[in-house]
């Protein structure tokens, strides 16, 4: 029999240790430390030269076989995935508990089940969940109106099982593991979910995938901070991560890729959560702000590049006054750090006084910003709220700020404008051009107001008109 060896290995990181510790020093939860058992087989060992096969290189110039991309008509996902599924892609799948995850998934295997494969054949979806009974999934479809849908459904969490049914001439053209926390590899006596297990489980499904070139779905929970719970080898090891964001409070989702080895990152796709599931929304500016009201002080709509959407959003300020004596900073959808560095700025650099009011600031319709491009669309809120002026309701803003109140042109600017123009805006308060790009930055037929400093939109919302 062979001996055990034991190691410490925290559940959030994926860190490992010799010692038991109540706190991980790598990423800073407390308990999160457990022992597992690793057998003496399975510790690395060196690797000679002797037995090994002689490897061959290639220039980069060559002619490669052309990548074919099945589209699941879902124009959203295509679109987040860089234009369809690749055979043999792994795309693992994060997001809240009850977001949709599911839902999503399930859908897009129904649509999938429609279209032709590599070989022109009907595509072969299989949906295997650890968490869900056969049934359980099968009421879901029925709210969808999927119940007519070819998918075939599988309720194990075994990984051995799994490979054996799948590993075979026939193996289905697309797979989904419903979630890969509660698959569990038999040869490891740790419980599902731990490190060692999703570690494990994920490196055999991997391996199977690619092997027999079907398109694996994993989906993975999320830890309390929003990142995928398990070891961060597990997003190394997959082609493609998506993170399906979302307020429960609010019925938009966004599905975002942080990761893809086959198109581009921080690209997005928008639905709405409806009764009968996720809906498409192929203008997502114009549904941001469709319930947006003019001539309301503090509100200011920020022209944004998400991926190589662009998408225009309200961003809502209110300054009030303090009635303690620690001012409130009230932050949905922006950096806190961020907003701070511009309320500085506007006191250091411009003479308004905001260190002793409350300061609340939201991102409508639960979008979540993280260029800085939103740091002028954000003093201007803050500015009309404070002054009491509103921003007229035809104008878009963007731009960065820096410490010295200068304002710092953003990519794309073209992209924001001709977005803007499509909606209907008439004006765009924008940083200065490039003194090269004045011919044809300005496509669009938008009044441009450009700003060099912070203080000229502090002089504008404080002249007496």
């Amino acid at each position: 029999m062979a001996k055990a060896t034991t190691r410490f290995v925290c559940q959030e990181c994926g860190a490992i240790y010799a010692k038991w510790s109540g706190k991980c020093d790598s990423c800073g939860q407390w308990n999160s430390i457990i022992e597992e058992e690793i057998p003496s087989a399975e510790m690395p060992k060196s690797v000679s030269n002797k037995g090994g096969k002689r490897i061959d290189f290639v220039d980069l110039k060559g002619v490669s076989e052309k990548i074919f991309r099945m589209k699941s008509t879902i124009a959203e996902l295509d679109r987040v995935c860089g234009g369809g599924l690749v055979e043999g892609s792994v795309i693992l799948v994060g997001g809240d508990p009850g977001i949709g995850k599911s839902t999503l998934l399930l859908q897009a295997m129904a649509k999938l089940s429609e279209c032709a494969n590599k070989k022109g054949s009907p595509a072969r979806c299989v949906y295997i969940s650890g968490e869900e009974s056969i049934d359980q999934i099968r009421l879901r479809a029925n709210r969808l109106g999927l119940t007519n849908a070819r998918v075939e459904l599988a309720s194990a969490m075994n990984v051995r099982d799994i490979v054996t049914t799948l590993d075979t001439h026939d193996s289905p053209d697309i797979v989904v593991i419903d979630s890969i926390q509660t698959m569990f590899v038999d040869t490891f006596d740790s419980a599902p979910g731990t490190v060692g297990q999703v570690r494990a489980s994920g490196h055999e499904l991997i391996r199977l995938a690619k092997r027999r070139g079907f398109v694996l779905f994993l989906v993975g929970h999320v830890t309390k901070e929003g990142t995928l719970a398990g070891p961060r080898v597990l997003e190394h090891m997959v082609d493609t991560v998506l993170y399906f964001e979302g307020d429960r409070g609010h019925h938009f989702r966004i599905l975002r890729a942080v990761k893809n080895r086959f198109g581009a990152t921080d690209e997005i796709g928008v639905f709405e959560m409806t009764e009968t599931g996720l809906a498409e929304v192929p203008n997502p500016s114009a549904l941001f702000l469709a319930e947006r009201r003019g001539n309301i002080s503090g509100s200011c709509v920020f022209a944004g590049i998400e991926g190589s959407r662009p998408m225009l959003v309200e961003i809502q300020a209110l300054v009030a006054p303090s009635n303690g004596t620690t001012p409130r900073r009230a932050v949905v959808g922006w950096d806190t750090n961020r907003l701070n560095m511009i309320l500085a700025v506007l006191e250091t650099r411009c003479g308004l006084i905001l260190g002793n009011r409350d300061i609340y600031l939201n991102v409508a319709g639960g979008l979540k910003i993280t260029e800085p491009a939103a740091d002028m669309a954000v003093a201007t809120a803050l500015i009309s709220s404070l002054t009491q002026k509103p921003v007229p309701a035809d104008m878009v803003v963007f731009g960065e700020i820096g410490l010295s109140g200068e304002t710092r042109a953003v990519p794309q600017m073209d992209l924001r404008l001709k977005e803007a123009s499509k909606l209907g805006f008439e004006k765009a308060l924008m940083p200065p051009l490039h003194t090269g790009k004045k011919k044809t930055a300005l496509t669009s037929t938008l009044h441009v107001i450009e700003i060099g400093h912070l203080k000229s939109i502090v002089d504008i919302f404080m002249r007496k008109d």
